[in-house]
């Protein structure tokens, strides 16, 4: 005994081993397998799928890891704080797995950041949760008084969807003793009732038996079902229906209409009247196929109630009874087989998807990972997928029904910024029915684009002397990236000209490309400027590229033509032959230079050669031709200039009446615009010989008085009169300086004893110094001719009165000011005339007395005066101030 009890404790052992390899092993291939009975609360834990796949629970969040059911109801769930599998929803085994021996829920573990996929099955295990029920609540059953005892009567079973032991077990009668329960297994295991006639019937006895038959599973505690039995006593009867067949088969697509008659059952009674009336009723039938087909009791066609489905069941069983008037009946098992038909396109569904991908992503980079499938069986459920044309992407199988989208080349941002991926999927039925998903993808720039220039090469030209800050050209860059990586800066490249930087000729704006002149260029010095322009992006790093600019200075005419000979005579000033400017026809000093002499003998021929100015211009092309022209010469006619050549050739022979010595002036100009030109002086002397040459030049020499010595007597003259001016302004601000102070500081002086009989109205003060005023009444006749004005001054219009001096805060109005207006806010003035406002400088100005009137003696102020100038006449006043000191 002990031997057989280690054996069975090693068998144990054994086959507890073998589970946890294959679950081991399971694991191991990316499938998990759990049990769960079913009804479970929602929450409730499955397993523990962190630890079996071995992932750590802190990433398992991070990586975005979730569980996903088919179809569409999600029965589990993943808590990401404990890594475990638990119920999302209440599951009912006999709803999901009706009549099926092993009930198994399919899911699948994602791991989006790392494109994975675990598929999970979970079995659910049944409980005692249904209660055998009958179909009908109460049986009836006829009876003849006939029968013999004995006789069975099938009775309607039970339901119990349960399976195993809660399951139906038994049945159980009670009620009458003339019944009896006889239960039969069948054929495919199930328990059928029936009712056993024990005791012979009796109508006249009784005409109806009451009985209970109850239904009962193994559970743990059992459940149970009644249903009440009905049994009415009738007369005889002696033929029972017949089924022209025990089993009717019909196979129907499922695409069938609703009201299709599928099949008809047939059975015959040869009774006559009632017990021959034959009726169709169903003893079997399961909930779906109830309310799936219907039976006419009276042609027992079975017809459709509503569509079928070969993706919920392929096949449905019947069981019909026939039934007469008698209550006698007979029974058929109708078997409905479902053909599929391809009425279900491929469903697509993205279980993970990138939004954006970077252009530098490596071949084989995973952006989707795709679910697909057909509910469909057979070649209908068979599903090919493909992608759109003309995408850098391609299809790879990941698990079972999972395809992955991934990048089959390098992505260009700048080929294709977003790709719109259409993924589709075709079943393999006929015709072929077609589904498709579009993922959208945005590709991220990265920066692989240097800058490209819009010319290979750059070129301009500048005139010389052109404003510092003047715009050159503009270069300019595009870079085919986006964003910063597309943002393009300009700079110079280093380099140097003349021995300066080059950043110090030229300068580039960094925005726009504009390139800017820092200096005035001339050239003369600089011809042409080589320079490197880099256009730079505002990637990480950067990527740049370099274009040649080239400057082209173009000559403009500023620069005079200079006279090489004859040469610059020294002196103070520029000389003849200098080339300082047009018109500098001889020398500054006055003086004749030696340097520009040349000799010619009084037998030249007409045409020889006297000399030869020679002037060059620094300028170039058609500002540096040059021609020559005589502008003066002390005889004309006798010497003649080449116009390109600058030769200075004898016009005619020199004959005796021409001086010996002659002065001529050849003007050099270029062909610019405007022209520039120089003056060359040249002093040619006819004499046969250079004694006589030497002779002729020492008799002109005698030095005359130099003009600069006048100039600079002029100057000192101009600046002493300057000083002398300004001391007298000086000396005047401080006379004006001192009479003011003292006005504020001391009482006003008093009057000298010297005139102490003349009222004091009669004086005014001006600078400290006392003046007597009179009034003098003038007649003066004007004509044209000033010698023949005359000036009468009549004694007899003198006035010794005047008006008070007026308050030293307010000003005498002198010459010109409203002297009427002061005189009138005097209290003792007297009354002025309309001719007293007349101003002295109304006198025309082409009057010969203006100048007296003008005069710094005379202090000018409104009096009675009578002019009369080409019959005109023109009043006037004037005061002639007596200025008196203060002493007196």
């Amino acid at each position: 005994m002990c031997a057989a009890r280690e054996g069975r404790c090693g068998r144990r052992q054994r086959a507890l081993l073998c589970c946890v390899l294959v679950a081991a092993w399971e694991a191991a291939r990316g499938q998990l397998r759990y049990s769960v009975p079913e009804e479970l609360p929602k929450g409730s834990f499955v397993g523990d799928v962190a630890k079996d796949l071995a992932l750590e629970l802190a990433a398992l969040g991070a990586r975005g890891a979730r569980v996903v059911s088919p179809g569409r109801t999600q029965y589990f769930a993943l808590h990401a704080s404990s890594g475990h599998l638990v119920t999302a929803e209440r599951i009912d085994r006999e709803q999901l797995c009706e009549n099926e021996p092993q009930c198994v829920l399919r899911c699948e573990l994602i791991v989006e950041n790392d494109m994975k996929v675990y598929a999970i099955e979970v079995e659910i295990t049944d409980i005692n949760d249904n209660t055998p029920k009958f179909r009908v609540e109460e049986m009836k059953l006829r009876m003849s008084e006939t029968t013999t005892p004995g006789s069975r009567f099938p009775l309607r079973v039970a339901h119990d969807p349960d399976l195993g032991v809660n399951s139906l077990q038994s049945y159980a009668l009670s009620g009458d003793e003339h019944f009896s329960l006889s239960v039969q297994a069948g054929a495919d295991g199930e328990k059928r009732p029936e009712l056993v006639l024990a005791k012979a019937l009796d109508r006249e006895e009784a005409a109806f038996h009451e009985l209970l038959l109850r239904a009962s599973d193994g559970g743990d505690p059992a459940r149970t079902g009644t249903a009440r039995i009905r049994v009415a006593v009738l007369d005889a009867n002696d033929n029972a229906p017949a089924f022209s067949q025990a089993v009717y088969t019909v196979r129907v697509p499922e695409d069938v209409p609703v009201g299709s008659t599928l099949l008809r059952v047939t059975a015959t009674d040869p009774d006559d009247g009632t017990n021959g009336d034959v009726k169709y009723t169903v003893n079997k039938i399961t909930d779906k196929a109830l309310k799936l087909f219907h039976l006419d009791a009276k042609t027992g066609a079975i017809k459709l109630a509503m569509y079928l489905d070969f993706e919920e069941a392929q096949s449905y069983k019947l069981e019909v009874h026939a039934r007469d008037g008698g209550d006698l009946f007979d029974t058929a098992k109708v078997s409905i087989s479902v053909t599929d038909v391809n009425d279900n396109a491929p469903e697509i569904s993205v279980r993970s998807a990138l939004s954006e991908i970077s252009e530098d992503a490596a071949p084989g980079t995973v952006v989707a990972l795709l679910h697909v499938q057909d509910r469909d069986s057979g070649a209908n459920g068979e599903v090919r997928c493909s992608l759109g044309e003309g995408v850098p992407f391609r299809l790879e199988r990941a698990l079972d029904d999972y395809y992955s989208v991934v990048t089959a080349r390098e992505l260009d941002r700048e080929r294709a910024s977003e790709y719109n991926v259409t993924v589709r999927a075709a079943d393999g039925g006929s015709p072929a029915l077609r589904s498709g998903a579009v993922l959208a993808l945005r590709v991220l720039d990265v920066n692989d684009n240097a800058p490209v220039f819009a010319e290979a090469r750059y070129s301009a030209r500048l005139p010389e002397n052109n404003a510092e800050g003047a715009l050159v050209l503009t270069v300019r860059a595009w870079d085919a990236d986006w964003g910063q990586n597309a943002r393009v800066r300009y700079r110079l490249r280093e380099g140097r000209l003349r021995g300066a930087p080059l950043s110090s000729y030229v300068s580039v704006q960094a925005e726009t490309g504009a390139l800017y002149a820092l200096r005035s260029f001339d050239y003369e010095e600089v011809r042409e400027v080589e320079l490197w322009v880099r256009a730079e992006d505002g990637g990480a790093p950067p990527l740049s590229s370099n274009v040649s600019v080239r400057l082209l200075i173009a000559d403009e005419n500023d620069n005079a033509p200079q006279v090489l000979y004859p040469p610059a005579a020294p002196g103070p000033g520029p000389g003849p032959g200098s080339g300082a400017g047009v018109g500098a026809w001889g020398s500054a000093s006055g003086a004749w230079s030696w340097a520009g002499v040349e000799l010619a003998p009084r037998s030249a021929e007409p045409g020889a050669l006297v000399a030869k100015v020679v002037a060059v211009d620094a300028d170039a092309g058609q500002n540096a031709w040059l021609s020559y022209e005589l502008a003066k010469a002390t005889e004309p006619g006798l010497f003649r200039v080449g116009l390109h050549s600058g030769e200075v050739r004898t016009a005619r022979s020199p004959l005796a009446r021409d001086a010996a010595r002659h002065s001529l002036v050849v003007v050099v100009k270029d062909r610019g615009r405007p022209a520039l030109s120089a003056t060359a002086t040249l002093t040619v002397v006819l004499a046969e010989s250079v004694a006589e040459l030497l002779s002729e030049l020492g008799s002109a020499a005698a030095p005359a008085e130099p003009a600069g010595s006048l100039t600079r007597w002029l100057v000192l003259a101009v600046a002493a009169v300057s000083c002398l001016f300004l001391a007298f302004l000086l000396l005047l601000l401080a006379l004006r300086l001192r009479r003011w102070r003292r006005s504020r500081l001391l009482p006003p002086p008093s009057a000298g004893a010297a005139l102490r009989g003349v009222p004091a109205s009669h004086f005014v003060g001006i600078d400290g110094v006392r003046a007597f005023l009179r009034s003098y009444s003038h007649d003066v006749s004007l004509t044209a001719d000033s010698r023949k004005s005359q000036l009468r001054c009549a004694g007899g219009s003198c006035c010794d009165t005047l008006p008070a001096r007026p308050p030293p805060d307010e000003a005498a109005p002198l010459r010109g000011e409203d002297a009427a207006a002061h005189r009138a806010a005097e209290p003792d003035g007297l009354p002025v005339s309309a001719a007293t406002a007349a101003a002295p400088h109304s006198l025309p100005s082409r009057s010969p007395l203006a100048p007296v009137f003008d005069s710094p003696w005379c202090r000018v102020f409104p009096s009675a005066l009578q002019v009369s100038f080409d019959g005109e006449s023109v009043t006037s006043t004037c005061l002639f101030l007596l200025l008196y000191p203060n002493s007196l």
